[in-house]
């Protein structure tokens, strides 16, 4: 199923998507006490939002065995995780911004987690019964920054930097899903989430370790190979199978 949260009538909603049809729910779908209404809606009458607005959002790097060849860097033998603001995010269909010409921004196409259930050392075994769904993401990074710092919290935390959307899929394999990048119609990332170094459950698992992650929360699972650098007017397009496409333009 497919949940998204958008703007109607002056008024941000939560809803299910069934094909064009957006069912209005009485609350928010993270919460799982939320019911389905009478009042309908066409998909293309109504203003996305990013589908989820987290308190935290983690990021595990060079989780693609072919992005860390081309980046240069070791494999790392555990998931490599940082934090990124949840303030970059912006809905599909809005615009990033580049905070500067004078650097290389990169584009990365992610899977991303949506957390539905409190989870603190979760197991492996155990870790998918924690998750809600499933979005689309683009992890914007200033690569000049990320270098200088040593560190990607600053490249990869400026306003607009984590398109997110366009909905939460809850039925979807997370291990076995295409993954693909276009620019200006372009294919620049075409890989499956089959060939991650470090699968959904092992990133779950080892992020609850130090941390608790909370209803509402992402974790972004790595980008492959392919990644490169935006230009004012961009196009870019992510589409994960069973999630659907994330569009967003690069502002002029």
């Amino acid at each position: 199923m497919k949940y998204i949260r958008f703007e109607a009538e002056n008024e941000t909603m939560y809803g299910m998507v069934d094909g064009e049809k957006v069912t209005k729910l009485s609350g928010n779908f993270i919460d799982g006490n939320s019911e389905k209404l009478d009042q309908t809606y066409q998909l293309s009458e109504v203003k996305l939002l990013p589908p989820v607005a987290p308190k935290q959002m983690v990021v595990i790097g060079l989780n693609y065995e072919k992005h860390a060849i081309e980046q240069g860097k070791a494999i790392p033998e555990e998931p490599m995780m940082f934090m990124v603001s949840p303030g970059a995010i912006i809905a599909d269909g809005e615009k990033i911004e580049l905070p500067t010409l004078d650097h290389k921004i990169d584009y990365e196409a992610e899977l991303a987690i949506v957390i539905g259930k409190e989870a603190y050392q979760v197991s492996e075994e155990k870790a998918l019964g924690h998750v809600f769904g499933y979005t689309c993401c683009n992890d914007v990074s200033d690569r000049i920054l990320q270098k200088k710092d040593g560190q990607f919290t600053r490249a990869k935390s400026f306003k607009t930097f984590k398109p997110l959307g366009p909905c939460v899929e809850t039925e979807l394999d997370p291990n076995n899903a295409n993954i693909k990048l276009t620019l200006n119609g372009e294919v620049r990332q075409d890989s499956n989430t089959n060939d991650l170094i470090h699968p959904i459950e092992k990133v779950i698992a080892a992020i609850t370790k130090v941390m608790t992650l909370n209803p509402g929360d992402v974790i972004l699972t790595g980008t492959p190979s392919g990644v490169g650098a935006l230009s004012p007017g961009d196009n870019v397009e992510i589409e994960i199978e069973g999630i659907g496409k994330l569009t967003n333009e690069v502002a002029d």
